[in-house]
């Protein structure tokens, strides 16, 4: 299939990768255009423009920072939109408020186009391996076009409603994990006295029901970084969940209603970055808690 990808940072990287070893035939733009690259360097076309992209494309993938990022990508002179995309599948996998995906549906609409959400859980290893977790939202007919597309990106695939309910969903299965980092710091706080060597500390807390999967799956790195070692490339940095804690709050207003603990962890993380940590892994937070020094 001819597939389009828009946004090559970590994630949109990861996914392009994961379709090219498919046999996929890609094109990929980035507003910053070093970062496409190594996938040219590995195959894929590179466009000079987000319409060049869906231009060559049957189905565009967009993984985009955030809200005006999206409205850039798909609105601007030479954006996604600004020429015929008749019969094209979008499928938008940014993680925004469901109000954004909404409104970007209706117009990828009004062009004679399809478009369905799927942010998905997971870092850039599940993406690479398809191992993602899909929260799509859109019509049934076009979740079905979707779908085969999806099954080779994602070990599980939820159809959560209409466009907007994907995003809310994201929004939700993120926001404890995100506060989890945070509290997962002020209880190593209390246990730094002890002496333990970083990794029993990160076993036992695994073990324990308060333990989620990401203690499982990021021991080694978790146990890396409280020694202030090298603990390999960023995963997911902190100035990205910030902007995620950002739009749970913000939503939740909209809502009528208030996330105390998540403002709170907001916080937290923006002191985290004011102290250096932004660019660097979300493991920074936990750490920083704990009084260890952080490899940024």
């Amino acid at each position: 299939m001819k597939i389009g990808v828009a946004g090559t940072g970590r994630m949109g990287a990861a996914i392009a990768q994961r379709l090219m070893s498919l046999g996929h035939e890609l094109t990929v733009w980035n507003r910053t255009a070093e970062k496409t690259q190594p996938l040219a360097a590995a195959g894929a076309k590179v466009a000079a423009t987000p319409f060049q992209a869906a231009s060559f494309s049957e189905t565009v993938i967009t993984i985009l920072t955030d809200a005006a990022a999206i409205d850039t990508a798909y609105h601007a002179r030479d954006g996604l939109l600004s020429g015929s995309v008749t019969g094209k599948l979008f499928i938008e996998m940014s993680t925004v408020r469901p109000e954004t995906e909404r409104e970007l549906a209706a117009r990828i609409r009004e062009k004679g186009a399809a478009m369905i959400e799927c942010p998905v859980g997971g870092t850039v290893g599940p993406a690479r391996d398809g191992k993602l977790f899909g929260f799509v939202g859109g019509e049934a007919s076009d979740v079905a076009r979707a779908r085969p597309l999806l099954e080779q990106l994602c070990r599980r695939i939820e159809h959560v409603g209409p466009v907007g309910a994907g995003a809310s969903m994201k929004l939700a299965i993120n926001l404890p994990l995100l506060v989890f980092w945070q509290a997962f710091g002020e209880a190593l706080a209390l246990c730094r006295s002890l002496g333990l060597e970083p990794a029993k500390i990160v076993d036992i807390f695994a073990d324990t029901s308060g333990g989620p999967n990401v203690l499982k799956g990021r021991a080694a790195a978790l146990a890396a970084a409280l020694q202030g070692k090298d603990f390999g490339p960023v995963t997911v940095d902190v100035d990205a969940m910030r902007k995620d804690l950002r739009t749970m709050v913000e939503e939740a207003e909209s809502l009528g209603t208030t996330l105390p603990v998540t403002s709170r962890a907001l916080e937290c993380y923006d002191e985290a970055s004011r102290a250096g940590l932004g660019k660097g892994d979300i493991t920074g937070i936990p750490v920083r808690w704990m009084g260890k020094s952080v490899k940024a």
